[in-house]
């Protein structure tokens, strides 16, 4: 009897308790979600940043607070910074792969010399904030300084000519700890075709399988945004390591070549890899792409109007800016790619790569790197369970970033893989 009375108790516990736990609101979803796995976001530009502004020169520099760093007068005007010590606590960010992107460059040598010294700044800027931020080398460092509240940080290198053509630059580059490496940037390099460039390889050469086949032996993520859709399948093919976006969307929301099409979708989930989604507008939105190809063309239209007359041609263009104000994206179009993506391969290989500081403008209701947890209560009430949020959050990266690790982890006898340098 007492027994029978027990389990009617716990039946009509289960039945008020559910329907409660159900009702939970969206906001209280995404909240509980990011306190118990903040963002570890995939690509962000401060070190860019730091270098087009300064010129690295940042010892007087407050990281604390950049909203006061606009310069609506400068030609063009430049836009504040999306990225402070105060925004990143806000938007619920926990770790952050810092992007020490320099722009493409024939001149490999150069990009090389660039990159270290991005590199150097932005150890240079983790280590003035010592009680807010720590760079990490592996995932175990990552997640012990997230614990302690730190916003932990990880170099990636965007662009293959930061390494000129080198596997031993490319070693020495882990060592200096870049833990990924994105293939291409907006050029074709001499071992990799990109998204955005005519096609030069049909992919990857074997010198670039070679590159992707080091990145697996010593622990470096291969990063696949900016790349064409050829170079994406061979370097899926060739990795024995999950690969990554750091940041792009996918083309079926918005036919973007910087996006990743769906053939590629079911590649990514059989290797294990995860798609970080951007927040670039014209990455997102077909209709902010449309605008920006329209005013691409009437600014050519113009130069070969104006041919001596450069004035001319920028009055008329910004005639044309005012009559064609640029449409916005908001923060559903940033769900609709994740949509997609859960949609087609799943939740476990969805996260986020924002982009801050790499772009001029961002979606509305996440103009900054504070305004993550609007996309989580977004996503919580397009249903989006807690665990879901969790993984987009951070779960996911983390589960790359430990694949990769134990796969070099297995290589560990085998010794690098050797090319002979230039006579």
């Amino acid at each position: 009897m007492i027994k029978s009375i027990l389990l009617a108790g716990l039946a009509a516990f289960a039945l008020v308790s559910v329907p409660a736990l159900a009702q939970q609101s969206p906001e209280a979803v995404a909240e509980a979600a990011l306190k118990k796995a903040p963002v570890f976001d995939g690509h962000n530009d401060v070190p860019e940043q730091l270098r087009e502004r300064l010129r690295d020169m940042i010892n007087n520099f407050d990281f604390r607070d950049t909203t006061g760093t606009a310069r609506p007068d400068a030609d063009p005007p430049v836009i504040a910074m999306h990225t402070d010590l105060q925004r990143l606590r806000k938007g619920h960010v926990g770790a952050q792969f810092w992007s020490v992107y320099v722009p493409a460059n024939p001149d490999e040598p150069q990009a090389i010399q660039q990159t270290l010294e991005q590199i150097d700044v932005t150890k240079r800027l983790v280590a003035r904030y010592p009680n807010d931020m720590m760079l990490a080398t592996n995932s175990a460092e990552l997640e012990k300084a997230m614990k302690a509240g730190k916003i932990a940080g990880m170099i990636g290198m965007e662009g293959g000519h930061s390494i000129g053509g080198s596997l031993a630059v490319l070693r020495q580059m882990y060592d200096l700890g870049a833990r990924y490496m994105t293939l291409t940037h907006s050029r074709n390099i001499a071992w990799a075709d990109s998204a955005t460039d005519a096609p030069a390889h049909d992919g990857l050469t074997d010198f670039g399988v070679q590159v992707v086949r080091e990145m697996n032996r010593i622990g470096m993520i291969v990063d696949l945004s900016h790349t064409s859709e050829a170079t994406m399948k061979d370097a899926i093919a060739a990795s024995k390591a999950p690969v990554m976006f750091s940041h792009s969307g996918v083309r079926a929301i918005n036919p973007h070549p910087r996006n990743v099409p769906d053939s590629v979708l079911p590649l990514v989930k059989a290797n294990g890899g995860v798609i970080m989604v951007v927040l670039l507008p014209s990455f997102l939105d077909a209709d902010v792409r449309a605008q920006g190809l329209a005013r691409t063309a009437e600014q050519a239209r113009l130069k070969a109007m104006y041919p001596g007359d450069p004035a001319g041609a920028a009055a008329g263009l910004k005639a044309w800016d005012a009559g064609h104000p640029a449409p916005t994206t908001d923060v559903a179009k940033v769900a609709d790619h994740i949509d997609h993506i859960r949609k087609t391969i799943g939740v476990d290989h969805i996260g986020l790569g924002g982009d801050y500081d790499g772009m001029d403008s961002a979606p509305v209701g996440m103009e900054d790197v504070s305004g993550y947890p609007a996309l989580f209560v977004e996503l919580a009430r397009r249903g989006y369970s807690q665990a879901d949020l969790e993984k987009i959050a951070s779960g996911n990266m983390l589960r790359v970033l430990k694949a990769v690790e134990a796969y070099a982890a297995s290589q560990k006898g085998q010794p690098p893989i050797e090319t002979p340098v230039a006579e």
